[in-house]
C-alpha cells in the first residue's frame, strides 16, 4: 500500500503537517541510529544531544556539527549521516511517496498532496512523473559528481580506488543536497586551490539550490527563455547575480587578509571568493578559515545566508524568490506604480503577503535565537549572529563556535535548523491550520507610513 502518514484513528493529516510530522520520525529514527555503539569510532557511544544534533543537522541538509564527523563517527555512522541528508535533501514526503511507488505501484490522493505540497506543485495531477523526475535528476547530477571527485581523489592525491569512491560519493549527495557535511576534518580547506574539486562541488550545490522545477524546466526549454516560468526566470538570473555579488564582495574584503585569501595567487583568490559566495547559498563548505575572515565578510556572508536559495530545492533560507519579490514591490513602490510586474506577467497579491509574512517570521526567529544563545554565553553579536543565521538557514558555515556553545544553546540551534529546513510560514502553517472561511470583511483605513 502507498505509504501515508495518518493519525491512528484513521484521520489523516493535513499535507502540511504531514510534512512537518515526517521530518520529525526522521530526525527520531536518525537519532536513534547515531545512539548505537557502532555508530561512533571511539567506545562508549554518542551522547543523546550530539546525536540528536547531528541527526537534525543531516535531516535538515545544515552541516553544523558539533564533533569531527570523519573522527568521531564510524563507517556506519557516516552512512547513517549520508543516508538522512539524501532523505532530507529529497524531502520526507517524496522519499516516502518513491517507497509507496515502488512497492504498490500506486499512490493515494493523501500522498499526492503531501508531496504536491512538499515539492511546491501546483497540482496532484501529475506528482507521480515530478517525483520520477526528481529521483532523476538528483541521481544523475551526484553520480557525475561522484565519478569526477572519485577519479580526481584517486589519481591526483593518492586514495585507493575503494577510498576515492567513498569519498566521492558522501561529498557529491552532500554537496548536491547543500548539506555541507565533510568528511575532512579542515572541511575542503586543502583543496582550496584545486579547480576540479571547488568547480565540481560549487557547481552540484548550485543546481541543488536552483530547486527542481527550475531545473526540470531548463532541462526541456534551456535554449527557449521566452518560454521559461517567472519563477525559473527569477532563480537563474538572481542566482547569477546574487553568486557573482558575492563573490566580488567576499574576494575584495579578504584580499589581503593573511589568514585568508593574502598568501594566494590572483586565480586562487577569485577561486576561494567564488566557492565561498556558493557556499552561502546553504551549502557549508568552507575553503579557507571561516573563523579568520573579516567581520565585514560575515555580515555580508550573512545577508546572503538569510537569502538562501531556490524553493522545492534543497536548500533553505527565506528563499530567492521570496527576496526578488520584496525587491519587485520595492521598485514598483519607489517608481508609483500599481501593479507589480515581474518579466512581463503582474504579481499575485497573495505573494505579496507571502513573501512579507515570511520574511517578518524568519527574522522574528533569527533574532530570537540570537538573543537566547547570547544570554547563554559570552561570544561576540557577530560570532553569534553567523551561527543564527547559519543555522535558521541550513548553511553550515560557522566561525568555529558550534562545538563551544552550552547545551542550551546547542538546542536553540536544533530547534533554527527545524523551522529554517521547513520554512516558518510552513511551520506555522501546520501547527494552527484551521479551515476557518471568513464571510466578512471589515472597512478600510490606512494609517500613516514612514
Amino acid at each position: 500500500m502507498p505509504l501515508v502518514i495518518g493519525r491512528p484513528t484513521g484521520r489523516h493529516l493535513h499535507p502540511t503537517r504531514a510534512v512537518v510530522t515526517g521530518f520529525l520520525i526522521a530526525i527520531t529514527v536518525g537519532t536513534g541510529l547515531l545512539l548505537l555503539p557502532i555508530s561512533t569510532a571511539g567506545p562508549g557511544g554518542a551522547n543523546f544531544l550530539q546525536a540528536l544534533f547531528t541527526a537534525t543537522s543531516s535531516v535538515c541538509v545544515t552541516g553544523l556539527i558539533v564533533v569531527d564527523t570523519p573522527v568521531f563517527w564510524s563507517p556506519f555512522g557516516q552512512v547513517v549521516i549520508l543516508l538522512l541528508i539524501q532523505v532530507g535533501g529529497l524531502g520526507i514526503m517524496i522519499f516516502a511517496s518513491l517507497i509507496g511507488l515502488a512497492l504498490a505501484r500506486r499512490m493515494s490522493m493523501r500522498s499526492r498532496a503531501a508531496a504536491a505540497s512538499e515539492a511546491k506543485s501546483v497540482g496532484v495531477g501529475d506528482v507521480r512523473r515530478l517525483i520520477k523526475g526528481i529521483l532523476a535528476i538528483t541521481l544523475a547530477i551526484e553520480a557525475t559528481v561522484t565519478v569526477i571527485l572519485t577519479l580526481r581523489l584517486w589519481l591526483g592525491y593518492g586514495h585507493s580506488l575503494g577510498e576515492a569512491l567513498w569519498l566521492g560519493v558522501f561529498h557529491s549527495v552532500s554537496a548536491f543536497n547543500n548539506a555541507g557535511f565533510a568528511l575532512f576534518s579542515d572541511s575542503l580547506m586543502r583543496f582550496s586551490a584545486d579547480p576540479f574539486i571547488l568547480i565540481s562541488i560549487a557547481l552540484a550545490i548550485i543546481l541543488g539550490g536552483l530547486g527542481f522545477p527550475v531545473i526540470m524546466q531548463l532541462r526541456k526549454e534551456f535554449t527557449k527563455p521566452l518560454h521559461w516560468s517567472m519563477n525559473t526566470n527569477i532563480m537563474v538570473w538572481a542566482t547569477l547575480v546574487l553568486v557573482v555579488a558575492g563573490t566580488i564582495y567576499i574576494a575584495a574584503i579578504e584580499w589581503n587578509n593573511s589568514a585568508t585569501l593574502g598568501p594566494m595567487s590572483v586565480g586562487e583568490k577569485l577561486l576561494a571568493g567564488f566557492f565561498q559566495s556558493v557556499q552561502t547559498r546553504t551549502a557549508g563548505y568552507n575553503s579557507i578559515d571561516v573563523g579568520a575572515m573579516d567581520p565585514a565578510s560575515w555580515l555580508g556572508m550573512d545577508l546572503l545566508m538569510f537569502i538562501g536559495a531556490g524553493p522545492a530545492g534543497t536548500a533553505g533560507g527565506i528563499k530567492v524568490t521570496t527576496f526578488a519579490v520584496l525587491f519587485f514591490i520595492l521598485y514598483t513602490e519607489l517608481r508609483g506604480g500599481s501593479a507589480v510586474n515581474v518579466f512581463g506577467k503582474r504579481l499575485s497579491r497573495s505573494v505579496h503577503r507571502q513573501a512579507i509574512t515570511t520574511v517578518l517570521l524568519a527574522a522574528g526567529v533569527v533574532v530570537a535565537g540570537g538573543i537566547t544563545i547570547m544570554l547563554m554565553t559570552d561570544f561576540a553579536l557577530d560570532r553569534v549572529l553567523f551561527e543564527v543565521v547559519s543555522a535558521f538557514a541550513t548553511v553550515g558555515l560557522s566561525t568555529g563556535i558550534t562545538a563551544a556553545l552550552p547545551a542550551g544553546a546547542h538546542v536553540v540551534l536544533i530547534l533554527l535548523m527545524f523551522i529554517g529546513r521547513l520554512g516558518p510560514l510552513t511551520l506555522g502553517t501546520a501547527l494552527v491550520l484551521r479551515q476557518r472561511p471568513i464571510l466578512y470583511e471589515l472597512p478600510k483605513e490606512r494609517p500613516a507610513i514612514g
